[in-house]
């Protein structure tokens, strides 16, 4: 148990320091919200496209990836930059404790963000999902998040503090976009539904959809793009930290 005392005490202080933030907290749970009330609830469609299921889908893939970004991308920019990653580093305390009280952190976003929309979607869009559905999804979009940690580590291992945000979104609103996240990609015109192949939102999206009844088949494909992308972005932030621990 002791050697989780250093673990548990800086994931409690990192979920702390990130829910007395309402600069962070209030924009990763309200836009996913938001865009799911616009375009899945009010705004009418046509034929049997069951809108409200299937842009909650979409648009909870599309949230809990937010968070992932912006708690690695603009934290750990910002913790570079002011020196608290080098405190840390001769600090006694696990060298790993700092990244995974950031992952639990977004963990935990991910289930909220999840709940919220899950509530929503039942309420407000009348969604009806067998109970294994609704914990493929949750499962899904949970470990999904782990792809876009080591994405945002990339870009908090690189970016500038003053930068850090304006990447994030750089990366963020586009690739969600071009995945197919927001809209249905069959809308989209054929040379996007060939770049999308190449994101890894895309691939999250996709899984949703899957576990949600959207899609059928192909999710171990699905899977191991996700496994890739994580190995290819924490190849490229273990470079970038080598690199800063070496000026």
């Amino acid at each position: 148990m002791s050697t989780l005392k250093p673990y548990l005490a800086e994931i409690r202080a990192e979920l702390l320091k990130t829910f007395r933030q309402p600069g962070f907290v209030a924009p990763s749970l309200l836009f996913p919200l938001c865009f799911y009330l616009i375009f899945g609830i009010l705004m009418p469609h046509r034929g049997e496209f069951d809108a409200a299921s299937w842009f909650f889908a979409s648009y909870s893939a599309f949230g809990v990836i937010g968070p992932a970004l912006f708690g690695f991308g603009v934290a750990m920019a910002v913790e570079r930059e002011a020196g608290w990653l080098d405190l840390k580093r001769v600090a006694p305390m696990p060298v790993g404790a700092t990244l995974i009280s950031k992952m639990v952190m977004s963990l935990v976003f991910a289930v909220i963000i999840f709940v919220l929309l899950g509530l929503m979607a039942v309420t407000l869009g009348d969604v009806s999902m067998p109970l294994s559905s609704w914990l493929a999804s949750g499962t899904v979009l949970v470990f999904g998040t782990l792809p876009f940690c080591a994405l945002g580590l990339v870009i908090g291992t690189y970016a500038r503090a003053r930068s850090a945000a304006g990447v994030v979104n750089l990366v963020y609103l586009p690739m969600s976009a071009l995945s197919g996240l927001w809209f249905p990609l069959f809308l989209m015109p054929e040379a996007v539904q060939k770049v999308a192949l190449l994101l890894p939102a895309y691939h999250l999206g996709q899984l949703n959809f899957i576990a949600t009844g959207h899609a059928s088949g192909g999710w171990i494909l699905h899977v191991l793009a996700l496994v890739a992308f994580s190995v290819i972005f924490m190849a490229l932030a273990a470079r970038g930290l080598s690199r800063s621990e070496g000026r």
